[in-house]
């Protein structure tokens, strides 16, 4: 077999490790994105896309590593292979190369389904643990970013015409944070 092995290892959290997801494999690269896999703009993911040639070997983890749902993991799987690069699930134990026959799609199109389900099992359960945590006091949510006096300020400066991106910028938070904190203003 002609190419190069290259790895693909997705964590969510930066406290989760990523050396036993392809551990024990021999690899020339790996790529590395810190990442929720709910969808597919991931930088690291996106350099091996770029990177992967006809011959070689992406090797995944899990198909869940990959992509969260279905569409995208089959793009992605189909888009590699279409290539001439094939794609290794190790813990599936399934390797597709594009010659794949109607059981191979098959078995890619329920695994990446069960992934996607059980993703949406695992979000439907924090929401009911949240609205538990909530309904006896225990659960706050997260701390706010800024103090009530700053939070006050970007209002404030908000209402003077400063623009939405330059606020985001000037207090560290993302636009939508922005957008948060002046929908609370208006609801008190």
């Amino acid at each position: 077999m002609s190419g190069q092995r290259i790895g693909y290892v997705r964590v969510s959290t930066l406290d989760q490790n990523e050396k036993r997801q392809l551990e024990g494999q021999i690899l020339d690269r790996v790529f590395t994105d810190t990442a929720s896999g709910r969808d597919t703009a991931r930088p690291q993911l996106a350099e091996l896309l770029r990177f992967a040639r006809d011959g070689d070997t992406v090797v995944v983890h899990s198909m869940d590593r990959l992509a969260r749902n279905l569409d995208d993991l089959r793009a992605l799987v189909q888009g590699l292979t279409r290539r001439g690069v094939r794609v290794e699930f190790v813990k599936e134990s399934l390797v597709f190369t594009g010659e794949d026959s109607p059981i191979a799609n098959l078995m890619l199109s329920v695994m990446g389904a069960f992934a996607e389900f059980e993703r949406s099992l695992i979000r439907e359960r924090q929401r009911e643990g949240i609205a538990l945590a909530q309904q006896r006091g225990v659960y706050k949510g997260r701390k706010k970013t800024l103090s009530p006096e700053r939070a006050a300020e970007l209002v404030q400066r908000a209402g003077s015409g400063v623009p939405k991106a330059a606020l985001a910028r000037d207090y560290g938070i993302s636009r939508e944070t922005v957008y948060q904190y002046l929908r609370h203003a208006r609801l008190e």
